[in-house]
């Protein structure tokens, strides 16, 4: 396999993967993209190697700024926006998962904790219903102290988190 070959392929795959952590196919072809490539990439750039379009470009390059992966870069002598991304895996696994925190986890543990406060009227189901969102709400807020903690460990975070774990 040459390098264009195995380049499109890590993309591709890269795209399919997107969705495991929570972003669109475009959206992690480009993080993929400026993942692999030795310089920042400009719009045009991007849409040229993908063979997208300049507002499915613009947008999910918009929204991987939003989720702290893509930066955008000064190019001297250069009016044109460039962008690049996280190069260290497990620096970007750690912003994804504080990110997927906030968006997704955080507001599920709010949403529980209301409604396992409901009144108790002393029914059978209503019991059952603050039973068993009370029992949610702790395991989600467990799972995601854990996931703070390994979100905050600096060098090295999985490797570490691992071996802790298993040891």
């Amino acid at each position: 396999m040459q390098y264009q070959e195995a380049k499109e392929k890590f993309i591709s795959t890269w795209g399919s993967l997107g969705s495991l952590w929570g972003i669109n196919k475009a959206m992690a072809q480009i993080q993929a993209l400026l993942f692999v490539s030795t310089k920042p990439l400009a719009t045009e750039e991007i849409m040229e190697a993908l063979k997208i379009s300049r507002g499915n470009t613009s947008m999910n390059v918009r929204q991987l700024i939003d989720w702290g992966i893509v930066t955008k870069e000064l190019v001297p002598g250069e009016r044109r926006e460039y962008f690049s991304t996280e190069k260290d895996v497990q620096e970007l696994a750690r912003i994804i998962a504080k990110e997927r925190s906030r968006r997704e986890i955080k507001p599920v543990i709010k949403t529980l904790e209301e409604i396992s406060s409901i009144e108790d009227d002393g029914s059978e189901k209503t019991q059952e219903l603050i039973k068993q969102t009370k029992a949610l709400h702790d395991l989600a807020e467990t799972a995601d102290s854990m996931l703070e903690k390994i979100v905050h460990q600096k060098q090295n975070w999985l490797t570490k988190s691992l071996l802790k774990m298993f040891t």
